[in-house]
């Protein structure tokens, strides 16, 4: 008598593949139906001594209703990161929110550490900005995204 193994590939398991039509070229080409791209760049040191900070721009571009701009352009420093994912840990209880990257305290203001924060920065607001269910739940991200008068102590 022979054994099968359980892990042996069977052919009554397998079903048949489904025969699509190929895409166009407007299709492959053309813009999506929804698209969301946040980037976050152009970081800039202000101040000096212990008064220095560092803020980011974030860029938006979207087709999504729920954000009221297709193309905004903000100003944010890490500060206002960390206000924002609070708030939206108490808004947003049935979603994980992400960590933000970590705080730094020596050399933060290296170039290395600039660059670093601000690519965990974009992670982070990628991660948020494209779960549906803050898309078209959240009040405060579309206010952080967009709008540059952006006040945390309107949302504490």
């Amino acid at each position: 008598m022979t054994t099968v193994s359980p892990f042996a590939r069977s052919s009554a398991f397998e079903e048949p593949r489904l025969q699509g039509r190929e895409q166009t070229i407007e299709e492959m080409y053309s813009i999506p139906e929804s698209f969301l791209e946040i980037e976050v760049r152009n970081p800039q040191t202000h101040g000096y001594s212990r008064k220095m900070y560092t803020d980011y721009e974030i860029v938006c571009r979207t087709n999504i209703p729920a954000f009221k701009l297709r193309h905004s352009s903000v100003r944010r420093r890490y500060s206002d990161f960390e206000a924002f994912r609070d708030i939206l840990e108490r808004e947003s209880t049935r979603v994980n929110i992400p960590p933000l990257p970590g705080k730094v305290f020596t050399n933060r203001f290296s170039d290395e550490v600039i660059e670093s924060r601000r690519e965990g920065l974009e992670r982070f607001l990628s991660i948020v900005a494209g779960h549906p269910l803050l898309q078209t739940g959240s009040k405060v991200l579309c206010a952080f995204l967009q709008d540059p008068g952006w006040d945390k102590s309107q949302w504490l």
